[in-house]
């Protein structure tokens, strides 16, 4: 058995108000890797905040509350669920096609989730790289 452990990304939900306290949570439940957490908003709604990072696989322990797990598309910086991918291929071609290409060029920033079982796509904008400044 290898003791090489695969990353995950992970997003955890929060407002601009409670995105301090959000930020120690996750510093302290997760073994963050390369100590980066990225965080985006919402262009529709900039008081919504979605913080990206990779972290070590977590294993059986809980994830924080209102943290998913998510997929991404580097060239494009697409973030999605499985969930949401299948729900765009249908969207896109009427049926689960798991052969479909996706123009991922038509999702840039773009956040992919699934809300009563609907397909939302969220543009996103970095609002900050550096979290310390904001826990410190």
């Amino acid at each position: 058995m290898s003791n090489f452990k695969e990353k995950i990304l992970l997003c955890t939900f929060t407002t601009k108000n409670k995105l301090s306290e959000i930020l120690k949570d996750i510093e302290s439940n997760y073994n963050i890797s390369d100590n980066k957490i990225i965080i985006l908003y919402n262009v529709a709604n900039p008081d919504e905040l979605f913080c990206i990072y990779n972290c070590f696989d977590i294993g059986d322990v809980d994830h924080l509350d209102r943290t998913i797990l998510l997929h991404r598309k580097k060239s494009t910086n697409t973030l999605y669920t499985i969930n949401s991918l299948n729900k765009l291929i249908a969207h896109l071609t009427g049926s689960e096609n798991k052969n479909y290409k996706i123009n991922w060029n038509n999702y840039r920033n773009i956040l992919l989730l699934i809300k009563d079982d609907k397909l939302l796509e969220i543009h996103t904008k970095l609002l900050l790289v550096n979290y310390r400044k904001i826990i410190n």
